[in-house]
């Protein structure tokens, strides 16, 4: 059984037992800076809220990934990694590549890290992502990378922030692209790169010193999103993790944001999605 297969036979049963809930929600379409930002209002969000005041109001921290919920876990990746199903998505066939013992989200990825990932986009044409830290979105200390299937809109590109990308930008190693109004390292794979766990560490370490992001002691000098499908990989150094109340993770810079309610959409609205991104992203470098 392929990966695909056993996550989406994982899901179905999780589903029918109830481990995990789906977060319902509104599509609306914003235009703004060349892309059309597909915005989620979520309208059901208590039951995670109920859940995070359970666990903030215990005496013990709650690692809801040591160990996952059986019920939630897919497969075992590696002897490292577990595939695991994220338990209240708002996209289908939503997976997290969690480490099996501890490590934290502001850690460095590693080769086993990119292994997993690897794995994951061999099985799955899809959107890997990583929050680095809770400024770049993180919602849990233990690390963990993500994976949603693509296209993440029925129209349009299967990642909608691909309608800026130059046609060629990229192919030689990490460039900026020129219609991203913030700090950002950009490079296209190689065919097969994205399957290879070795390739795909390269070019994070390329894509972190040309996005200014050092190593110190062991993470990055500042919190970051990494995006990677079977075709390119893109870092975006981060300086705060909300645009107002709105969260903003590595989907938002994918063309994927999400708000709780009417009020957070007029807000992202006015000022426009990309104004939104560029208020949480590192500013761009004077030349």
């Amino acid at each position: 059984m392929t990966l695909a297969d056993a996550a989406r036979a994982c899901a179905e049963r999780a589903l029918r037992s109830r481990a995990i809930e789906p977060i319902e929600t509104e599509e609306t379409r914003i235009a703004d800076g060349g892309v059309e930002f597909l915005v989620r209002r979520l309208s059901s969000l208590a039951r995670k809220e109920r859940l995070a005041r359970v666990r903030a109001a215990s005496p013990r921290r709650v690692d809801p990934f040591d160990p996952p919920e059986p019920e939630l876990t897919v497969t075992a990746l590696s002897p490292t990694h577990l595939a695991v199903l994220n338990k209240f998505p708002v996209l289908d066939g939503h997976l997290l590549f969690v480490t099996r013992r501890f490590a934290d989200q502001e850690e460095l990825l590693d080769g086993d890290d990119m292994a997993a990932l690897a794995q994951g986009l061999a099985a799955i044409d899809g959107l890997g992502f990583y929050n680095g830290g809770a400024l770049a979105g993180a919602s849990q200390p233990h690390k963990h990378l993500q994976l949603v299937p693509l296209p993440l809109a029925p129209t349009g590109p299967g990642v909608p922030v691909e309608a800026v990308f130059d046609a060629a930008a990229g192919a030689a190693g990490p460039v900026s692209i020129a219609r991203l109004p913030f700090e950002h390292a950009f490079a296209r794979l190689a065919p097969g790169a994205a399957t290879d766990g070795a390739a795909l560490l390269d070019t994070y370490w390329a894509l972190l010193a040309a996005a200014r992001l050092h190593v110190v002691g062991g993470r990055a000098s500042a919190p970051y999103n990494l995006l990677a499908t079977r075709r390119w990989m893109l870092v975006v150094p981060r300086v705060q993790a909300r645009f107002g109340t709105i969260s903003v993770n590595a989907l938002g810079f994918a063309g994927s944001l999400f708000v709780r309610d009417e009020r957070e959409l007029a807000v992202l609205t006015r000022a426009g999605p990309m104004a939104a991104l560029a208020a949480v992203a590192r500013p761009r470098a004077e030349s």
